[in-house]
């Protein structure tokens, strides 16, 4: 046997026991086939980084479990066929590894670096000189020395 996890995306407008429904659905082919049942983690309500059937939202759902191949083929069968089913991904579990819920404070420092380097691109970058006049960046042209005869 085969340790196997599968992460759930159910419709967030489905009732939460038609989810339980589908969640008990995938246990009892498990149990059935002389499978065993590790462990289920809700996940909870998620934004979507794209609609899928129209939806924003989805709630996740991480089953680990022991099974056979042939009971990972049916499991998957019926989690097509289920319309509150929008996404689903089974792979094998790595021994020893946990996957756990990512956090919601991960997208926050996206947004702080796309707003702080707007302004530097729009101001240009000076340095003042001793005399107080401003030098810019990027000037390829040296200035002339100043000699101490005056031309006339």
């Amino acid at each position: 046997m085969t340790t196997y996890e599968i992460l759930l995306m159910l419709d967030p407008e489905q009732a939460e026991t038609r989810q339980d429904d589908i969640l008990a659905r995938a246990r009892d082919l498990v149990e059935k086939s002389g499978g065993a049942w590790h462990s289920h983690d809700a996940w909870g309500r998620r934004r979507l980084a794209y609609p899928i059937a129209h939806k924003e939202e989805g709630v996740y759902h991480l089953v680990v479990f022991d099974a056979e191949a042939e009971t990972l083929q049916e499991i998957s069968r019926v989690l097509k066929i289920d319309d509150s089913v929008l996404r689903h991904m089974a792979t094998r579990h790595i021994e020893g590894s946990r996957t756990s819920a990512p956090r919601d404070d991960a997208a926050a420092p996206v947004a702080a670096p796309a707003e702080a380097a707007t302004p530097e691109t729009t101001t240009p970058e000076t340095t003042v000189s001793e005399d107080g006049e401003p030098e810019y960046a990027g000037s390829e042209e040296e200035p002339q020395e100043e000699s101490g005869e005056e031309e006339e």
